[in-house]
């Protein structure tokens, strides 16, 4: 899964000669949160709501309406812009997007191709990754169980839930927070197997397991 699936190719820009009024607009008409400021195609910065919020309320303490209003008009893009700018490009995995999104607590991403800005991605597209990836949407049971860390330990829950009937749906697995020399698994499966012979086959063989439907 990479960042072409779920990206948005439609892009509404900015340049950094226009006004702040010009980026408002953008936001309030086609309802998003992050406008891209860009130069012959390429990313110069980016602006987003909460720059415009950060930098209203200094000046709106001195400043009537009228006045705050002229203000906003006459302020460009490039006064308020970040120009530190974290992108991806289309094929990068879904995920490196995410941690990226993550760990620079930045609610999207200019996504380049050829240096060029080919899409936006953002943290609502993060959430409907998720989602499809998990397969949740279809319902189904969701196992929640930890194992041991070695070859053919997936395998053998796999093999053991085919065996009541079921097919999977999505597998997820990690690493973190788990006891050394194990790892925790979600596998989600479709729904129409026996639910209470996989409960008893699976509590038999495994230990803290937490099995639900939807």
């Amino acid at each position: 899964m990479f960042v072409s699936n779920w990206m948005t190719s439609k892009v509404y820009t900015v340049s950094p000669e226009d006004s702040v009024t010009e980026a408002v607009n953008l936001m309030k008409q086609h309802k998003i949160k992050h406008v891209p400021v860009v130069v012959d195609g390429n990313v110069a910065g980016i602006v987003s709501d909460r720059d415009i919020k950060e930098f209203m309320p200094s000046k709106a303490t001195t400043l009537d309406m009228y006045e705050l209003h002229y203000l906003i008009s006459n302020t460009k893009i490039k006064d308020i812009m970040k120009t530190k700018v974290y992108t991806t490009t289309p094929d990068a995995p879904i995920e490196q997007a995410a941690m990226l999104m993550h760990d620079n607590k930045i609610g999207c991403l200019p996504v380049c191709a050829g240096g060029k800005l080919a899409g936006i991605i953002s943290d609502w597209d993060i959430f409907e990754a998720l989602v499809d990836i998990t397969g949740v949407r279809h319902g189904g049971i969701r196992i929640f169980m930890t194992i041991e860390d070695r070859p053919g330990s997936i395998k053998e829950v796999a093999d053991l839930i085919r065996a009541q009937g079921f097919s999977l749906q999505s597998i997820l697995t990690s690493y973190e927070k788990a006891e050394p020399g194990h790892r925790k698994i979600v596998i989600r499966t479709k729904d129409q197997g026996d639910f209470e012979s996989l409960n008893k086959a699976l509590s038999k063989s495994y230990k803290n397991i937490v099995i639900g439907r939807g």
